[in-house]
């Protein structure tokens, strides 16, 4: 190696000065005496350069060095092929980065997956309603992501004991002209506050009875259609309207036997900071459509929503991990036709939950509620939950429940939950 790099050092060495000599005009057939000369210094200029190599290198060994060899050629950055139609989604080379061996086009081709798992338990007696001991009745997949710049793509599946079910698909377009917000696929209406809830989101582990005897129960108000919603500017609150039309097929509330026999929806709702620490949030909703009970008769016959919902939530700025109350109420009032005539029936439930600590909290609530299709049947109860949090990601929690059926025995029944969630599950709507 030695050798070699001498014979490079004097051949870069002569080349240098006979150009020079050159340049001067000079040869060395023209003037012997400078090629003597320039052979000469030559020489002794090799000898230089391998005497102050050689003391170089046993100074490098001394010190522990090793041999000096010349540094390897670094790797190459891993890079991953872009699929087709996405050229130039990695910049200029066309290639995606790896950050931790994983592909940046995980993420960039692939929506965010997460699942919920919802493990429910119960004890007590229900000869109305009675409900299994262990159940797994619902794990909850969803899978969210940005469409475009314009659109943006939500799904949540539903795997259940009974099958899976499309719980909701939908695409929401927030950039339409005119301040609008669209919505089309399959989605729970925003008419109330718990209906457009799914069950992980409610601080019970049961629904409302005026869920189950209104509004159609565990699905709620689930169904295909678009929903057009707008800000309405105004200097004194926060003011949504949103408009809504579906299919019309929704359990025993409504049903849709022809094209034309669409439900709709409509809602608005109003938010107000009162002070820095407390905000209420006010509704009214309104449904309509065709339920289907007068087919028989040749009669078309319809249904009725109404409601009212009201939330206050409090959560003080400096104890905010430690303490808060949230208060709910909803009223709703079903008018549907029948052909013995018009049952006109009520519900409603108050409740409140209080945050005992930063992983504790505790709630009461009050049902009562008639029949959507006898008024004169009414059920009443009451619950109370305790609810710890591990983490934000798994929830316990307990429900004494007490109800009474309108046809049967009063039920007491302790219900246990645990709630698990797994993946990057998207935030839902204040």
């Amino acid at each position: 190696m030695r050798a070699s790099r001498s014979r490079t050092f004097a051949l870069f060495i002569g080349v240098s000065l006979t150009g020079i000599s050159l340049a001067a005009g000079q040869t060395p057939r023209q003037d012997s005496a400078t090629a003597q000369a320039i052979r000469q210094e030559m020489e002794q200029l090799r000898k230089d350069f391998e005497a102050r190599l050689a003391a170089l290198e046993s100074r490098l060994v001394a010190m522990g060095g090793g041999q000096v060899t010349a540094p390897a050629q670094a790797p190459a950055q891993p890079t991953a092929e872009v699929p087709q139609g996405a050229a130039g989604a990695g910049g200029p080379s066309g290639a995606l980065p790896v950050y931790g061996n994983v592909s940046a086009a995980s993420k960039i081709f692939n929506p965010d997956v997460a699942v919920i798992g919802n493990f429910l338990g119960a004890s007590g007696k229900n000869e109305v309603k009675p409900e299994p001991v262990l159940q797994m009745p619902e794990s909850e997949v969803s899978l969210q992501a940005i469409v475009d710049p314009y659109a943006r793509a939500d799904f949540f599946l539903a795997f259940g004991e009974q099958g899976v079910d499309l719980e909701e698909g939908f695409v929401t377009f927030p950039t339409l002209p005119g301040g609008l917000l669209a919505r089309v696929g399959k989605f729970r209406s925003a008419f109330g506050r718990i209906n457009a809830s799914h069950s992980h989101q409610i601080p019970w582990i049961d629904r409302p009875l005026v869920t189950g005897n209104l509004v159609g129960g565990e699905e709620g108000l689930s169904d295909a259609g678009l929903s057009v919603a707008r800000l309405i500017p105004n200097p004194w609150v926060f003011l949504e309207a949103t408009g809504q039309v579906f299919r019309g097929d929704v359990n025993d509330i409504f049903v849709s036997n022809r094209r034309s026999d669409l439900s709709y929806v409509g809602r608005l709702r109003g938010y107000q900071d009162i002070t820095e620490s407390t905000n209420l949030d006010l509704g009214v909703s309104y449904s309509y459509g065709h339920n289907g009970s007068g087919l028989t008769e040749g009669a078309d016959l319809t249904t009725g929503l109404y409601g009212i919902d009201a939330t206050i939530r409090w959560r003080p700025l400096q104890r905010s991990i430690y303490r808060s109350f949230i208060g709910r109420s909803e009223v709703i009032w079903s008018r549907r036709e029948q052909p013995n005539g018009r049952q006109d029936a009520t519900g409603l439930f108050v409740s409140g939950d209080y945050q005992l600590g930063r992983r504790w909290f505790t709630g009461v609530r009050f049902d009562r509620s008639d029949r959507a299709d006898d008024a004169s049947l009414r059920d009443t109860g009451g619950s109370w939950t305790l609810t710890y949090w591990p983490s934000e990601f798994s929830q316990i929690r307990g429900q004494l429940r007490r109800t009474t059926y309108a046809e049967g025995p009063t039920a007491t029944e302790l219900l246990f939950q645990f709630m698990f969630n797994i993946g990057a599950h998207g935030a839902h709507p204040f």
